[in-house]
């Protein structure tokens, strides 16, 4: 095997512990309207990290091996394949945007926030479609409450990003 694949399996295999460990123990859930409850966590951030950082196809493995891990170890209800898409997806999309200009070290702030909105996006779309097939409740009277707090992670997970790429930059953490 050579050298930068093992760095990237390392790499990779903290981030799935990352997300696991900020999605199943350490998010907390939002009470709204007496009924709904949202959860939110930091688990997105390792998995669009790895994205950015080790290219779209390892984002997209960190991203389904942390929702499939963290269901084996902490389930939160039945096993729903969709959220693993889902999950993929938030890796994959900011690695195929943005990995190669962050390996260059070129990525701007706002770069990063059209990159984490369109993720966010694609991810509340689709989870929110996944739900009405759990629960049984329309779309759109899921959607609003989820996207609000959409709202509030977008720049949360921009802010976090743009630290970690000046703390680890790209070339330093793969070995380039």
């Amino acid at each position: 095997m050579r050298n930068g694949y093992t760095r990237h399996l390392v790499l990779a295999g903290l981030l799935i512990a990352l997300n696991i460990i900020f999605v199943r123990l350490l998010a907390f859930k939002v009470m709204v309207g007496g009924t709904t409850t949202l959860r939110l966590s930091f688990g997105t951030i390792p998995v669009m990290f790895a994205g950015l950082l080790l290219g779209p196809w390892w984002g997209a493995a960190v991203g389904a091996m942390g929702d499939l891990v963290g269901f084996a170890l902490n389930p939160g209800g039945a096993f729903f394949p969709g959220f693993t898409l889902t999950a993929a997806l938030t890796g994959f999309i900011p690695g195929v945007l943005l990995h190669r200009n962050y390996q260059r070290g070129m990525v701007t702030v706002v770069q990063l926030l059209a990159v984490v909105a369109l993720s966010e996006l694609v991810t509340v779309l689709l989870n929110t479609y996944w739900l009405t097939f759990i629960i049984g409740k329309g779309f759109m009277v899921l959607l609003p409450m989820r996207a609000a707090a959409r709202a509030v992670t977008i720049p949360v997970y921009t802010l976090v990003l743009q630290a970690l790429r000046r703390i680890v930059p790209a070339g330093q953490a793969v070995g380039q």
